[in-house]
């Protein structure tokens, strides 16, 4: 018998929870979005907005107001500095633009600080230089690939669970054709993805692709959330955050389909009168493996959060918020939207092998 922390025999109402639930979601979200708006979009880092990155440290403590001092003459545009770990040694330099100076910052530094602070020794520890060209398109693909990740996982909730493997194929054919039209009447890549993520939305509707639908909102539910907490914190996005959202992308995906995986069995054995009664029973029965699975993987995340550096601090936080809201959209989400938009009289099963009683996929 499995280690399990709450018994699969529960009967607690996850469906009948769904109108407080949801509202939360709503109310997090747009506190998210809100921030967002507030701030005039995403604070990109140099990786999507272009710049040079220096991290420098000094060998005697020192106020970030005189380093800006310090390099007042040297007429950095959009200079920043930001601490970088606990003490007041180490330095995050951010200069907004990449230009003939800034590629010679290493020289800029050692005068300025050699005129001004002649008696603390610093060395250079990284830079990083991206042009505003290279940056926006890194914008533009990472965007493109956390769509292309969701469209792709509609497809295959599909074909997995509905077993319409050609209708799906219609989705993605007329998604495709409609981001062509959108980039070749030249509409900004954000534009692109939005509408595509709407057309996502109401194309599994329409065709009534009801798990698809459900595990996407799911996802985008988490991937907003995040981002949201992101702005709220002041957090920066860049290459290491998209990593982050694709892998809490696919860990979401992988609690929902657990989930969507039992509800299937217990529609083929008929385990209860209506849908919402079968759905309850599957989440309550995968309820253990999703809590122990999820608190494992976040005794991790908050190790690396703590002790990790600050070189993947933002990265470890970033899925510390992920995972948190991936095992709460997988159990209070994803099965309520897919009960929302089906009857509640139980649909006939799939014809399918039925081999899956552990509840893996």
């Amino acid at each position: 018998m499995g280690l399990s922390i709450i018994k699969p025999d529960s009967k607690i109402d996850f469906i009948g929870l769904r109108k407080f639930t949801i509202a939360l979601s709503l109310v997090i979200m747009l506190l998210g979005i809100g921030s967002l708006i507030l701030q005039g979009g995403p604070k990109y880092g140099i990786d999507f907005s272009g710049g040079v990155l220096a991290q420098v440290n000094f060998e005697q403590a020192v106020a970030p107001q005189d380093i800006k001092d310090s390099l007042a003459g040297a007429n950095l545009q959009g200079l920043s500095v930001q601490r970088f770990g606990e003490g007041d040694t180490d330095y995050l330099l951010r200069i907004s633009s990449v230009g003939k100076a800034d590629t010679r910052l290493p020289q800029i530094l050692k005068k300025q600080f050699g005129q001004n602070m002649p008696n603390n020794v610093f060395s250079i520890e990284r830079l990083d230089m991206v042009g505003p060209k290279i940056g926006a398109d890194l914008r533009s693909a990472a965007l493109e690939a956390l769509y292309f990740a969701v469209l792709l996982i509609a497809i295959y909730i599909s074909g997995r669970f509905e077993q319409r493997w050609f209708t799906a194929g219609i989705m993605a054919a007329g998604l495709a054709t409609g981001m062509y039209v959108l980039d070749l009447v030249g509409a900004p890549k954000q534009m692109q993805v939005l509408i595509a993520m709407l057309l996502t939305l109401g194309i599994c509707w329409k065709l009534k692709l009801n798990y698809a639908l459900g595990a996407v909102v799911a996802l985008i539910h988490d991937v907003l959330i995040t981002i949201g907490v992101l702005s709220i914190l002041g957090k920066e996005f860049d290459l290491t955050i998209v990593a982050a959202l694709l892998t809490i992308v696919g860990y979401s995906l992988n609690d929902t389909i657990i989930v969507f995986d039992r509800i299937r069995e217990n529609i083929f054995q008929r385990s209860a009168p209506t849908y919402g009664e079968v759905i309850n029973k599957a989440v309550n029965q995968t309820l253990s493996r999703t809590l122990l699975t999820s608190c494992t993987t976040l005794l991790v995340l908050v190790s690396l959060f703590f002790f990790g550096g600050g070189i993947i601090h933002d990265f470890a936080l970033t899925l510390l918020v992920g995972v948190t809201v991936g095992t709460y959209s997988s159990i209070f989400v994803a099965s309520p939207v897919l009960y929302a938009f089906s009857p509640d009289e139980i649909p006939e099963p799939v014809v399918e092998s039925h081999n899956h009683a552990d509840g893996s996929v």
